[in-house]
């Protein structure tokens, strides 16, 4: 993204064809700084609540001209992650535990505002990235609804 806020997609290297159901895949996927939670934490089995894992970054990116989570290896990305949208759990994200990276003793931060953070969006903006943003991925809003969301 550029400073007048271009979008330019680029280098599918990463791409996968998809089943349903969930197959199972390397974790090395998605850039660093759009990559989902459930990845970082070593799972294998994901489908496209990930892409909507990185349009949510990319969304929050085009509105302020900055990354959400500009992190320098995959243990300061989650941790930027947690920081932000609070250290989940089993009661925010059912099977979080059994992640293979996942590690009980995990600093503990609790949630931000999402809309005193990101001030350029609008409360539709907001709860849009919200959606796109939640911690479970069974949990995020789909491509279709995305485009049905009151911000558009």
């Amino acid at each position: 993204i550029d400073r007048e806020g271009n979008l330019k997609l680029a280098d599918f290297g990463l791409a996968r064809a998809f089943g349903v159901p969930l197959r199972g895949y390397t974790h090395e996927v998605v850039t660093l700084w759009y990559r989902a939670p459930e990845v970082l934490l070593g799972g294998r089995q994901y489908a496209t609540a990930l892409d909507i894992w990185s349009i949510g970054c990319t969304f929050a990116e085009m509105a302020t001209k900055k990354p959400l989570f500009p992190g320098d290896s995959e243990i300061d990305e989650i941790f930027r992650i947690f920081r932000i949208l609070g250290t989940p759990d089993e009661n925010s994200w059912p099977g979080i535990t059994s992640y293979p990276d996942f590690k009980a003793t995990f600093p503990k931060w609790s949630p931000k505002n999402l809309g005193e953070l990101i001030t350029e969006l609008d409360g539709d903006g907001i709860d849009l990235l919200q959606k796109c943003l939640r911690y479970y991925p069974a949990e995020r809003i789909s491509a279709k609804k995305a485009l049905d969301h009151p911000y558009f």
